[in-house]
């Protein structure tokens, strides 16, 4: 059963049950009332009837109320009977007379043991009478009980009120089924409407099943209600999906990208340390095309050279392996365990080991104040890697000119700037710098490296919470500021 009739059988069944206690209820409230009512003027007319009465305890009892008393009965529509056990007779009203009514009459015997004035509903002709029972005594001597000479009756046709009930009632009956089936109708009407927004939503979520369109949102125009806040939250699921897909499409695309450099940087390598090898293959056994065999000196240098290649190879595709590796540990999550870095020491340790670097360019020191009581919570060795990875991409893009190395202070960051005079680069490169294996396209293939260089760099400058600055001109250079997060003057071990 869908949530539409599930909701719209359980409105059309509270509203049958909250019917049937509102409709029961009504009818007992009027029929009480109703009956009370009538119960309440026999009951007013039953002393004065009793007080009406002649009777003497030697005569016994007058059957007749007075003529006044008589005519009060009539004009409140009561009917009476007086039934005499003295001499066995019974008198009734005129209005039983005239419709030949008579009501059951107890014995006395009945009436002797305890009997209580109290009312009956009794059925005569069709009729429905409610009928006050009054036992009539007179009084006795101290040591003596009341005497029981005869019995009274007052009773009321209810006719014209079991009409206006059994009325009431049909009305109750059909009122309540009439505002069932049209309190059903606009319940499946309303919850179909309402659940409408949720068939937008399936209908979406099919769409997005069966094809690759993450752009599907749910338009809904109602009110902010609790459909209204879960198609928000669908809406934001779906735009969260389209950017997590979106950014998966484009890590795939860059591990994609990734893979595809790594052959061809791997590739190079390998052909060229496999033709030196079959080089070397050919000359050892003396097997060139020629035919002509080489004496000891040119096998010696023509070993050399090839094995020369080789090994550079070798080393290029090391240090390749390694770089890969680290940007692996870095993309697998590993974090660098930090403990407090004196930077002044470290940077003048990498300033003395960069000089020996393979360069073209000066090496130039600038002020480096800054770096006095520095501290930085990262890794000795990481940040060191980080530091020589901007000066060897310096020296590599400076053919002439100069490096120059310097330090300065913001609040509480660190700046450690390296500039060079080099060839520079467009302004619409930088964002792609710090991207795997690239490098500008002048340089690919005339200066040497791998392009993962400044992605390591990068990285190590992330995990330390610090950001880089980098600042460039076609022909002029390229300058990197490099911030770090330190405290100054502090005491470490």
């Amino acid at each position: 059963m869908s949530i539409r009739l599930r909701l719209t059988a359980w409105y059309t069944g509270i509203l049958a049950i909250t019917l049937i206690v509102f409709g029961a209820s009504i009818y007992g409230i009027v029929r009480y009332n109703m009956y009370v009512e009538v119960k309440n003027r026999i009951a007013d007319q039953a002393l004065p009837t009793l007080q009406s009465l002649n009777y003497t305890s030697l005569q016994g009892l007058d059957l007749a109320p007075d003529l006044g008393q008589r005519i009060r009965l009539e004009d409140a529509q009561i009917f009476w009977q007086i039934t005499s056990y003295v001499s066995g007779l019974t008198r009734i009203s005129s209005g039983m007379e005239n419709r030949s009514l008579k009501f059951p009459v107890p014995s006395l015997e009945t009436v002797s043991k305890n009997y209580k004035v109290h009312f009956e509903t009794i059925q005569v002709h069709g009729s429905s009478f409610i009928v006050l029972m009054v036992p009539i005594s007179i009084p006795a001597s101290v040591n003596e009980k009341a005497a029981i000479i005869g019995f009274l009756q007052l009773a009321y046709n209810t006719a014209a009120e079991d009409h206006i009930m059994n009325q009431l009632q049909r009305v109750l009956l059909f009122g309540s089924l009439i505002t069932i089936v049209v309190a059903s109708t606009f319940g499946l009407f309303l919850a179909r409407t309402s659940m409408r927004p949720i068939g937008k939503v399936i209908q979406a979520a099919n769409q997005i099943q069966t094809g690759n369109d993450l752009s599907v949102r749910i338009d809904y125009q109602g009110p902010q209600d609790e459909i209204g806040r879960l198609i928000g939250t669908v809406n934001g699921m779906l735009a969260r999906a389209e950017t997590f897909y979106n950014e998966l499409d484009q890590a795939y695309a860059a591990q994609r990208r990734f893979v595809s450099d790594a052959s061809h940087e791997l590739r190079t390598p390998l052909t060229t340390i496999r033709g030196n090898v079959d080089l070397l293959k050919k000359v050892w056994t003396q097997e060139e095309a020629s035919g002509r065999k080489l004496d000891d000196k040119e096998l010696h240098q023509l070993s050399v050279e090839a094995v020369t290649d080789i090994a550079e190879e070798a080393s290029r595709m090391s240090r390749l392996v390694n770089d890969m590796l680290s940007l692996a540990r870095a993309d697998a999550g590993q974090t660098i365990e930090k403990s407090p870095v004196e930077m002044e020491p470290l940077v003048t340790d990498v300033i003395r080991r960069a000089q020996f670097l393979p360069r073209k360019a000066d090496w130039l020191q600038g002020d480096l104040t800054a770096l006095e009581g520095a501290i930085v919570e990262g890794d000795k060795d990481y940040l060191q890697q980080m530091l020589f990875i901007f000066i060897e991409n310096a020296f590599k893009y400076t053919p002439k000119g100069q490096v120059v190395i310097d330090a300065m202070r913001n609040g509480g960051q660190l700046g450690i700037r390296i500039a060079d005079t080099g060839i520079g680069m467009e302004r619409t490169e930088v964002s792609h710098i710090f991207d795997r294996f690239y490098r500008a396209d002048e340089s690919r293939g005339v200066t040497p490296g791998t392009g993962l260089g400044l992605s390591i760099a990068k990285w190590i400058v992330d995990e330390h919470n610090g950001s880089v600055e980098v600042f460039t001109r076609k022909g002029e250079g390229t300058t990197f500021l490099i911030w770090l997060p330190v405290s100054f003057n502090a005491v470490t071990e």
